[in-house]
């Protein structure tokens, strides 16, 4: 039987955790990243402006990430986004937008959640290593 590789995945880029779980896990393939807030990193608070600045942070922190386990916003195949507040959909969505430009990969909203620290948004997801061909339909 042959064996799959499991590595935890870290980066200086992003901070550090604030509880007991991994930045990233890559098992074989695939890229499982934690969700991410729109933390500063070297104060780990944060960062002001609400919504759309967090959003636009978490989404850096998983770019950063994805780059240490070898892959890229590229070959994510699935985003989870979580808000505290369902009205601030339109303004993560922009954010989201702006990293996620073509190709988008499949996702999931949900609103109305407690988030850590008090966050507004916390984002995960899902993506590839290795050499990947995008078909769309």
């Amino acid at each position: 039987m042959s064996s799959i590789v499991r590595k935890v995945i870290t980066s200086k880029k992003i901070p550090k955790a604030v509880a007991a779980y991994s930045h990233a896990i890559v098992a074989d393939r695939t890229v499982y990243c934690s969700g991410m807030l729109g933390l500063d990193v070297d104060t780990l608070k944060l960062v002001p402006g609400g919504a759309g600045p967090q959003a636009a942070k978490a989404l850096e922190h998983i770019t950063n990430l994805l780059a240490e386990a070898g892959s890229g916003i590229d070959k994510v195949v699935k985003a989870t986004v979580l808000l505290g507040d369902m009205n601030d959909y339109a303004v993560v969505n922009e954010e989201y937008k702006k990293v996620f430009s073509s190709s988008f990969p499949a996702r999931t909203c949900f609103g109305g959640m407690k988030l850590p620290l008090g966050a507004a948004v916390e984002i995960e997801v899902v993506a590839l290593t290795g050499a990947v061909v995008n078909i769309s339909e």
